[in-house]
């Protein structure tokens, strides 16, 4: 059963690095540089359907369609800074994996620092108000109670707490 599993785990993984690199193989360049420029362009944009994938490694409608949109691009001559200044008007920053840093982008840059910095903040105003909050000590009522709780549920009898105050 081991065998049969991991031959068809095998033949899974083998059938979508053959798809991936089919969908890659179908776009042909004359120039090596301008296949190089593709390449780097479809794995820096964003897949907009999957969003964490790259276009290079989406499956998505919309994925190919980009990719087929950038492969015409460039055989009509357009660089690739103009490609993606074209993706990044119709789409948005969204569509780069790292958008420019300017103020529409600060959240996405920023957030995280803030969030960790939040986090910080709240964790030593714990700490600090654990260390300086006093600990209280059961009142006599109290720990009869947890005496009697605890020796009925087992037969253990704890001794009784002499205070040094009394």
């Amino acid at each position: 059963m081991k065998t049969l599993l991991r031959l068809v785990t095998l033949l899974l993984l083998l059938h979508l690095s053959a798809v991936g690199a089919s969908t890659l193989a179908s776009y042909t360049f004359s120039d090596p540089a301008q296949e190089e420029d593709f390449r780097e362009l479809i794995e820096e944009m964003r897949c907009l359907v999957c969003q964490n994938e790259s276009l290079a490694g989406s499956n998505a409608d919309l994925a190919q369609d980009l990719r087929r949109e950038i492969y015409e691009m460039m055989l009509a001559g357009s660089t690739k800074d103009q490609i993606i200044d074209f993706m990044v008007a119709r789409y948005g920053d969204f569509v780069l994996y790292s958008p420019p840093l300017k103020p529409s982008t600060y959240p996405l840059w920023f957030g995280p620092l803030l969030l960790l910095l939040i986090a910080a903040l709240v964790l030593l105003r714990v700490l600090l108000r654990k260390k300086t909050a006093p600990e209280t000590a059961l009142s006599d009522g109290e720990q009869q109670r947890l005496r009697e709780l605890l020796d009925r549920d087992t037969d253990i009898r704890i001794p009784q707490r002499q205070d040094a105050e009394k």
